[in-house]
């Protein structure tokens, strides 16, 4: 993924039109992301998959995220940019860890199960079509929204790799395939948090350009004595 993809201007949020829609839409989006938190952590210890363990890290996060957008959906601008800093330090920490997890695992020397890997691929990777899909009318919103979406258009992305790292373990018999995109899923979260970082840094600027009090008007001249003696 590119990252110009991301490089446009953000229409103000008050132009967001049907709120409650949005609003219904993150607690599908929440009570998903939970559920394949779930079922990932489960399927990636069975199999040994890194990729799924990474898989599942992700979905943990989203479901966060989409509880903190909750919280602050009506908030202030200001309150929404600095809810979106904290998500994007939570997707480059994810990526971090990730790429640290992968050079640990090449130690270890253990193939994953790709049949495992590949069911649970298709579940997640279907969840989060449906996600992406629903928010797909919001992806112009503040940084806050725009991280929602960066996040469900992400994790289809990751939920493809993970399915062809499926079909390259099975047909290796390596756990490289598994170690490659679990590093790519990494970068894709470290570019993502980038992204949304620098467009809440941009829209917290904003809010202090707005609140910052303007200067008082001069004094008609004429109208007090240059020592303070008001003319008569």
């Amino acid at each position: 993924m590119s990252a110009h993809c991301c490089e446009h201007d953000t229409p103000q949020p008050g132009t967001l039109v049907n709120l409650a829609r949005y609003r219904r839409i993150l607690w599908i989006a929440l009570v998903i992301n939970a559920a394949m938190f779930l079922v990932e952590i489960g399927a990636g210890l069975q199999s040994g998959s890194l990729s799924l363990l990474a898989d599942a890290v992700d979905f943990a996060g989203d479901a966060l995220n989409y509880g903190v957008s909750l919280a602050v959906l009506a908030s202030a601008l200001a309150w929404r940019a600095r809810a979106a800093v904290v998500k994007a330090l939570c997707m480059m920490g994810f990526g971090v860890y990730v790429l640290g997890a992968a050079v640990w695992s090449l130690w270890q020397g253990d193939v994953p199960q790709p049949l495992t890997m590949g069911v649970v691929a298709v579940v997640a990777l279907l969840a989060n079509v449906a996600v992406a899909w629903m928010l797909y009318a919001f992806r112009e919103g503040d940084a806050n929204m725009r991280s929602v979406w960066l996040c469900s258009r992400n994790d289809a992305i990751g939920n493809l790799a993970v399915l062809l790292a499926a079909l390259g373990v099975f047909g290796t018999g390596s756990a490289w395939p598994d170690l490659l995109v679990a590093s790519l899923m990494a970068g894709l979260a470290l570019q993502g948090g980038w992204v949304v970082m620098r467009q809440a840094r941009r829209e917290l600027r904003q809010d202090e350009v707005a609140v910052r009090p303007s200067a008082p008007p001069p004094n008609p001249p004429g109208c007090h004595h240059p020592h303070g003696t008001p003319h008569q």
